[in-house]
């Protein structure tokens, strides 16, 4: 939600990337690893100059890889430490085995992706590549759109990984967030103390009561030890609205896993996106409407676990959906579109939406609000998704 008025006279002017740090500094982090990758140095850089100044017992461990940011990471939470780090793009690829390390070990480990094309070619820009091709990893996914997003999320991300043991990635835009500075509502130590309170590890490594982790199982436990993960992914959904609502309470901000706009009762079409491209397609969808267009917005937060349920509910009966996707599954579709494909499915036929699929914006490219205009009014007109994903400005 957009800062409040009133709150305008405390707030600081932040980019994406310095409120992240603020907010894993606002968490008291114990335990930090560093290894520089753009666009996200800067959160790095800046969290370490507030270390600096840190009260607590903690480390800022300076590594040779993402690799070894992420493994260090793994050892203080098993340790029962507070962790953070944050890459982007080759870097949490490079991170990739132990992505699913962390989450088999049920660490509730928290860290910023800031969105970079995934090379080759090199680029330096963004789209949703890097993490949404880490999708199967067993990590929660929160896709921010503005700071504010990034700090409060940031914050209930601790809160969520550590009610329900799970690891939770962070994930804002290259340059469009992580580098353009807004005013930020940034709240007081002791309110965030209070509304995350320290770690409280159950289970720990600890010199005096040896135990062991990770170790080799039998398929049939392996098998169960996955089905629990599962089942407490999918609780997160739940957790968090019950956070957000204690935020709500707190800070007066909501930052709910599903956000809607103009979804009225009279909209033949929505437009479904997630990150910073949110606030242009608000912008959008407004100017659609004041012209008599009858469309709507829904901005999807959480990729996993995925708001099926949610996302059923929102969009039963409306006639037409485009789906935005910046990332591609090679051979297949837009990531975001099968992931509304699949959820929609169990809607009656009458009720289920036509789902029109298109890819734009790959390695940074612009997108304006006209691009946007032009998606609704395109599937306004088309009478069936055929083709299913279009390419917007690959022909440019």
């Amino acid at each position: 939600m957009p800062v409040q008025r009133d709150e305008l006279k405390s707030a600081q002017l932040l980019t994406g990337n310095q409120a992240a740090a603020q907010a894993a500094y606002l968490c008291r982090v114990q335990a930090v690893s560093a290894y520089p990758i753009t666009p996200q140095t800067a959160i790095i850089e800046s969290l370490a100059e507030k270390m600096v100044k840190a009260s607590w017992p903690h480390r800022f461990i300076k590594v040779e890889s993402e690799h070894s940011a992420l493994a260090s990471m793994i050892g203080a939470a098993a340790a029962g430490a507070r962790t953070f780090t944050a890459t982007s793009s080759q870097g949490l690829l490079l991170m990739h085995e132990l992505l699913h390390w962390a989450s088999g070990s049920r660490l509730p480990i928290v860290m910023v992706n800031v969105n970079r094309g995934v090379a080759a070619p090199w680029i330096l820009w963004s789209d949703q590549q890097d993490s949404l091709s880490q999708r199967d990893t067993g990590w929660v996914q929160i896709y921010c759109g503005t700071a504010q997003e990034t700090l409060d999320g940031l914050v209930m991300s601790y809160k969520l990984a550590e009610s329900v043991q799970v690891p939770v990635m962070l994930v804002l835009e290259a340059f469009t967030l992580s580098h353009t500075a807004e005013a930020v509502h940034v709240p007081d130590q002791a309110d965030v103390d209070a509304f995350l309170p320290p770690r409280k590890a159950r289970y720990r490594l600890d010199p005096e009561r040896p135990q062991a982790f990770g170790a080799m199982v039998q398929p049939e436990l392996y098998q169960k030890l996955r089905q629990k993960l599962d089942q407490d992914l999918k609780k997160c959904l739940k957790t968090w609205q019950g956070l957000n609502n204690e935020w709500q309470s707190r800070f007066h901000r909501s930052l709910g896993a599903v956000e809607t706009f103009h979804m009225t009762p009279d909209a033949e079409a929505a437009i479904l996106v997630s990150g910073a491209v949110a606030q242009t397609a608000r912008y959008a969808v407004r100017r659609l409407r004041e012209k008599g267009v009858p469309v709507g917005l829904v901005t999807v937060r959480f990729f996993r676990p995925f708001p099926s349920e949610l996302l059923r509910t929102i969009l039963s009966g409306v006639k037409k959906v485009a789906v935005l996707d910046r990332a591609f599954s090679w051979g297949h579709r837009g990531i975001w579109m099968e992931s509304a494909q699949s959820s929609l499915y169990s809607l009656a036929p009458e009720k289920r939406p036509a789902l029109f699929g298109y890819v734009l914006g790959l390695g940074g490219g612009d997108i304006n609000p006209e691009t946007i205009e032009g998606i609704l009014r395109e599937t306004l007109s088309r009478q069936k998704p055929d083709p299913e994903t279009v390419w917007v400005g690959a022909n440019a």
